[in-house]
């Protein structure tokens, strides 16, 4: 292979990466700032400096032993990077990162398609391969360093020239338009990287905070007759516009329907991520003082609800895995066949967490019970997979996980045939919990994690940052059934009355609390949907 010089190398990898791997970046950029005249000078600077950027990095972590091992790891992940943004339209930030970590090899083998691979093999192995086979030229330690601090110098200087020639632009474009900078490859995972593992592994030892150690259950005479028996659902990506119970022409709840159920029609997700809704629902702090740090040092409801000594509580899942909440509960994995009786195709059903529920709560008799489902529900991008065929009643569906191959309508049909069983898996709980009617106070809460995008201006699936994310991925579906004798319990009329108010998973952490009779410090019964 022919002989580059480390610079020079650096410099053909960073237009590389410029020209072919940031199409989301600059067709997002040409939406705020239209080819035009008055525009043309600006869009060329934006090549010139995410160029010079990019050059500055690399030279700055160069070195004889690390420019190509650095250059490869870049490109290929950065193929990938890009396939996700131009298909998808996500964002690669912490909590992307954070998601794609926690997630499962089942989930990852949803989102391989030929054109991720192709995406693979041209943006990332190719070039890399073109990388490894190149010789290097290295001209001894001084001229190196001088030649580096040269690029680097150079490389300032014009990123400098760029923002002074067009200052009015890149005032509005840092100032107003932040969201096109989340688009930046490979610069903003880099970045989103960084802070991933600063978080993680720059906080020392975890130690966790207990909380409402003072917890106890206020004995009634009701609730010394009966015990607590609470099915608590957590959904996977079911968006409150899609369930027919919302008003969704289609009628995708028609088993719910015929349920005494509470639906509420304003329920908001604190995160746009299963990784972060998921640990903040059930956790003490409330969206705007929640954080991930805190949420992994800080007990959550179910210790509170542990600290009382009086409920017994289990986690089933049928999903990646609880993000962190029942590391201190019973837990037990529901998304492999030694476990879960109803499987097929590799596709593990939620129906199959409730066998053996009836031998749990015989096992568990005398004491308040909680358990806790966590759906595979509607995890995308394969929908189609999330049903059994029987459910199969809107057509045609989309039948693979690259989204945009598809129409819209195909998509939404694969989705809402999988509401559609989200619908008969609820209503198989309540049947279930109606078995115990008489004996215990019974009732289901059903919250989904977050809501999910299905194409809308273009954008697929979750995650995007929140404050950027549309309403379908934060407005979503939750309801709840109540026994005849929690009915005794708690004012129906009330909740009934309140059920079209804004409320969100802040709610949760203080209505579990509420529904058990616990007293604790740290109850906020204004917080609780049961008692506010």
């Amino acid at each position: 292979m022919r002989q580059l010089s480390q610079q020079k190398l650096i410099v053909f990898t960073s237009i590389f990466l410029v020209v072919f791997d940031n199409y989301a970046f600059f067709s997002k950029t040409l939406k705020v700032y239209p080819f035009s005249l008055g525009n043309i000078g600006f869009l060329l600077s934006l090549v010139v400096v995410l160029t010079s950027l990019i050059v500055f990095l690399f030279a700055l972590v160069s070195s004889k032993y690390t420019t190509k091992p650095i250059i490869i790891i870049v490109l290929l992940i950065s193929s990938f990077t890009s396939y996700f943004m131009n298909s998808y339209h996500v964002v690669i930030n912490d909590e992307m990162i954070r998601n794609i970590i926690q997630t499962n090899l089942n989930e990852s083998m949803d989102l391989l398609s030929v054109k991720l691979v192709l995406y693979f093999l041209f943006l990332g192995a190719l070039p890399s391969y073109i990388v490894y086979r190149t010789n290097i030229q290295y001209k001894g330690f001084k001229n190196e360093m001088w030649s580096k601090i040269k690029v680097m110098g150079i490389s300032l200087l014009l990123i400098l020239v760029c923002i002074f020639l067009f200052s009015k632009h890149y005032t509005s474009f840092f100032r107003e338009h932040k969201p096109l900078r989340y688009s930046t490859n490979p610069i903003y995972w880099v970045y989103s990287t960084g802070v991933y593992l600063h978080q993680s592994f720059n906080s020392g030892p975890v130690i966790i905070k207990p909380i409402g150690t003072d917890a106890k259950i206020i004995e009634t005479d009701s609730n010394e007759k009966h015990k607590e028996l609470v099915i608590m659902v957590v959904g996977e990506a079911a968006r409150a516009d899609h369930f027919s119970l919302n008003g969704y022409q289609r009628e995708t709840n028609p088993l719910l329907k015929k349920e005494d159920i509470i639906n509420f029609p304003n329920m908001y997700s604190c995160g746009t991520s299963t990784a972060e809704s998921v640990p903040c629902m059930f956790s003490v702090f409330d969206k705007a003082d929640y954080s991930y740090k805190k949420s992994i040092s800080t007990e959550n409801v179910l210790d509170v609800l542990n600290h009382t000594g009086e409920v017994d509580i289990l986690w089933r899942d049928n999903n990646s895995d609880s993000k962190g909440v029942a590391l201190r509960v019973p837990y037990e994995d529901y998304k492999i066949p030694k476990n879960n009786s109803i499987c097929e195709n590799g596709e593990c059903r939620d129906e199959g967490m409730l066998i053996g529920l009836d031998q749990y709560i015989a096992k568990h008799k005398g004491k308040d019970i909680l358990i806790i489902l966590h759906q595979m529900g509607n995890h995308g991008p394969a929908y189609y997979k999330r049903y059994p065929k029987e459910f199969e009643k809107f057509i045609p569906v989309c039948k693979t996980n690259e989204l945009g191959e598809c129409s819209k309508k195909e998509i939404t049909n694969a989705y809402d045939n999988a509401i559609l069983y989200t619908d008969y898996f609820l209503s198989k709980v309540i049947k279930l919990l109606k078995k115990y009617d008489n004996s215990y106070n019974t009732a289901m809460i059903y919250m989904s994690d977050h809501g999910e995008s299905l194409g809308e201006h273009g954008v697929y699936l979750h995650g995007l940052p929140y404050f950027m994310a549309p309403e379908a991925q934060t407005h979503i579906a939750s309801l709840m059934w109540f026994g005849k004798n929690m009915k005794k319990e708690i004012n129906i009329d009330k909740i009934k009355s309140r059920k079209n108010k804004k409320y969100s998973q802040d709610n949760l952490f203080h209505s579990l609390l509420g529904i058990f009779e616990v007293k604790t410090d740290i109850y906020k019964q204004k917080e609780d949907i049961f008692h506010e």
